[in-house]
């Protein structure tokens, strides 16, 4: 790992602690899904199914799917977080692999082939390289499997959120090798009583990055959806709908801030 990736290491196991209390691990653990209504509808049926989840922080979204039937692997980079995810899977009786290891060197210390490469939710802006990213997702899939992202929309992430009232456009949208340090005393996402001690080092990347990336290793793009709502609470202004869904009540259908992706291995 490079010194931003040890950086953000740091981070995400500080973040493990605050995350246990702010992600609501009671209610799954009395039976509530992390998975929303269109990530369930878009993958569908995977019952049987062998799931690779890729950056799953401590598996909430991976025991979900290994409760919809799904044969789950769980990867990330935390310590902390794989530690819990395990301790959690022991816990709840829920048969379920995690594995503690930065994607870049996953080839290494994980063999076999998947029906599903699942990855969701805040994650791009950790990776350093998309194309790199892209073939491990193929090489983890078997001929006929699927990729599936839900993660929020580029475009988004070049706003203000510090600020109410109108969209003021702030950051780049296009990509930089050198990622964006965040140390600026913004409360964690999830919890915003709690101030990070460690920065966090982001990257970039366009839509077109996205997509590109995955034709060029070598997949079939089935779809691409753009929504005007996000999993969290991005800036100041948002409202949360009966489902979950925080939104921008002056900004619907007019922006989007979360896109969904399937491909698939020929």
């Amino acid at each position: 790992m490079n010194k931003f990736e040890e950086n953000n290491k740091k981070l995400w196991n500080e973040l493990t602690d605050v995350h246990i209390k702010s992600y609501n691990v009671e209610g799954f653990k009395k039976g509530k899904t992390t998975l929303d209504e269109i990530q369930l509808k878009e993958l569908g049926d995977v019952k049987g199914k062998k799931l690779l989840h890729l950056q799953c922080h401590f598996g909430l979204d991976t025991l979900s799917w290994a409760r919809e039937g799904a044969i789950v692997t769980g990867v990330d980079f935390s310590e902390k977080s794989i530690e819990y995810a395990n301790r959690l899977k022991a816990e709840l009786y829920i048969n379920a692999k995690f594995l503690c290891c930065n994607i870049y060197g996953l080839k290494n210390h994980l063999h076999g082939k998947f029906d599903i490469v699942y990855t969701s939710q805040g994650i791009l802006c950790w990776l350093k390289d998309l194309q790199e990213w892209a073939q491990i997702i193929y090489h983890f899939l078997k001929p006929g499997g699927l990729f599936y992202i839900m993660e929020s929309h580029p475009i988004a992430r070049i706003f203000d959120n510090t600020k109410k009232g109108k969209l003021e456009t702030l950051y780049p949208y296009f990509h930089n090798k050198e990622p964006i340090k965040w140390d600026d005393d913004y409360p964690d996402y999830s919890d915003d009583t709690y101030i990070p001690k460690n920065p966090s080092y982001e990257w970039q990347w366009t839509l077109s990055d996205i997509i590109n990336s995955l034709i060029k290793a070598g997949l079939k793009i089935e779809f691409l959806h753009e929504f005007d709502k996000e999993f969290y609470k991005a800036f100041p202004d948002m409202k949360r709908d009966e489902n979950g869904w925080w939104y921008l009540p002056d900004y619907k259908n007019k922006i989007p801030l979360i896109f969904t992706l399937l491909a698939k291995k020929d």
